[in-house]
């Protein structure tokens, strides 16, 4: 075989005519990709796309139904993971697959422990895990157990994980979803070595700025097949939008109204029971989206779990339309009109294996069962109400499971909607969520602002946070840097209070 994408050189791997059908849904129409040695190719496309599926074809995960591989030359059939390690070729995936009770480095090496007269050589185990750690910007211990870890630290001992292979093909499933700039910074210019080195990358992710800065060609998929092939990654964002989602899209960011001066909640010197935060003080107004940045361990994910009762506190108060509301109660918090939408979507956000509906009713008994008696009718015409006014892509009956990651994130918050808070917190809001959804997802944030709410929005995603807010405050290492008004937030300016 040949390939066809108008590139000279080696192919390191090279597929022609790839199809793949679950049932009768056809997911993959005949997919052509070549990636030479030291290449990194952008892989674009909505949820449902099909990148996932070609992703786990290449790593072993599923077979094709038609098509061949070929690898370094070679006829390239895996029959499972192991066989595609064997090769050379390592899959980092979007979601974590880490084993919560063992050590950090245990998880970088699971299956494969280093061994020396007969025993597992934990001090070399250690260290190597340790370096990996250091180099993607994550300071903590390789002997930590994973079971507690932010979804950004466990993101990075995945990262550490996959560098370990010494694979010669890395496919990276949304690798910085989790991360912030710095953390990022710091994957990349691990990557940026190994290309240098040889090493292929086919690169899966939802943020556009970054396939400029790291990529070499683009490939997008739209409902299974392959629509756009560009030889370049210098490609304008609308262009790609337009390639993905097969139509323009005009912005991202809704526009902002000013916000109304009455103030909603007070935060005052609020400090962390487990002293991730200390000392934190702001107001949200309603009408107000307020973000909060900072990179991977400031204390943004424990700060607003403690505003929302889900963690407790050591000192401060929370004032909520004039009265003080009691720290380390959720029931107390969600009663009185605070509500979080939490950055596990998938772990703390909902049931998978639930229904939609049954996803809606959870938090909601009071509000549907006025009468005291809880029954499928009400539940269900409860949740179809709320699937057509946030416009979930689903049946009331469907399992959460079976949705994109667009719209459970619809269906979490659908359930804080139907409650009208006063006080409306966003952790992570599109992480792994495609483009086209995205804008979805921040019409929803204006929508709920724009009905008087006290929005809260925290990002990894810094042109998210900017894009959104009427103001930022920054975070590092748990202390307050400052809080800016939306003139005066820029990339530059959060990074240098983020890292001050």
């Amino acid at each position: 075989m040949t390939p066809s994408d108008g590139q000279t050189g080696p192919v390191r791997l090279l597929l022609r005519g790839i199809r793949k059908a679950f049932g009768t849904n056809i997911v993959l129409h005949g997919i052509d990709l070549s990636i030479r040695p030291g290449e990194m190719v952008a892989l674009l496309g909505e949820n449902g796309a099909g990148k996932s599926t070609l992703s786990s074809i290449i790593a072993g995960l599923n077979r094709p139904d038609a098509g061949e591989m070929e690898w370094e030359g070679r006829a390239y059939a895996p029959d499972n993971p192991g066989d595609a390690l064997e090769n050379g070729i390592g899959l980092i995936h979007q979601e974590m697959k880490l084993l919560p009770d063992l050590s950090i480095a245990e998880n970088v090496f699971v299956g494969r422990l280093p061994m020396r007269g007969g025993r597992v050589d934990r001090a070399w185990m250690r260290e190597r895990a340790g370096a990996h750690l250091r180099a993607l910007g994550l300071d903590v211990s390789p002997d930590r157990l994973v079971r507690g870890l932010s979804v950004a630290a466990q993101q990075q001992v995945e990262i550490a994980k996959a560098l370990t292979l010494g694979a010669r093909l890395l496919i990276l499933d949304e690798p910085t979803a989790a991360l912030g700039l710095a953390e990022t910074e710091h994957l990349f210019a691990q990557v940026r070595r190994l290309k240098n080195e040889g090493v292929s990358f086919l690169y899966v992710s939802h943020r556009l700025e970054e396939i400029a800065q790291i990529c070499d060609r683009i490939v997008v998929l739209r409902d299974g097949h392959l629509v756009a092939t560009h030889d370049t990654a210098q490609v304008p964002v609308p262009v790609l939008l337009r390639d993905m989602v097969g139509r323009s899209i005009d912005r991202i960011f809704p526009s902002v109204q000013p916000p109304d001066t009455r103030e909603v909640i007070h935060v005052d010197t609020l400090s962390s029971k487990s002293g991730a935060f200390r000392d934190v003080s702001f107001s949200v107004h309603a009408g107000e989206v307020f973000g909060i940045a900072g990179i991977v361990g400031a204390g943004r994910t424990e700060l607003v779990r403690a505003i929302a009762g889900a963690d407790p506190v050591s000192s401060g108060a929370i004032v909520l339309d004039g009265e003080a509301l009691r720290t380390g109660q959720p029931d107390e918090a969600i009663r009185r009109g605070i509500v979080l939408v939490p950055e596990d979507r998938k772990g703390q956000g909902v049931v998978l294996d639930h229904s939609i509906a049954d996803n809606l009713a959870l938090g909601n008994a009071d509000r549907i069962a006025r009468s005291g008696w809880l029954t499928p009718d009400t539940v269900s015409r409860f949740a179809q109400e709320l699937v057509q006014r946030l416009g979930v892509k689903g049946r009331p009956e469907q399992s959460a499971r079976s949705l994109s990651g667009g719209n459970q994130q619809k269906v979490v918050i659908a359930r804080w909607v139907a409650r009208s808070p006063r006080v409306f917190i966003l952790d992570e809001p599109t992480r792994g969520i495609d483009m086209g959804a995205r804008a979805a997802i921040y019409d929803l944030i204006a929508g709920l602002a724009a009905q008087g709410m006290a929005v809260i929005v925290v990002s990894s995603d810094l042109e998210e946070v900017l894009g959104l807010s009427h103001r930022v405050m920054v975070l590092a290492r748990g202390r307050q840097m400052g809080v800016l008004p939306r003139a005066e937030a820029s990339n530059v300016r959060v990074m240098e209070l983020a890292t001050a």
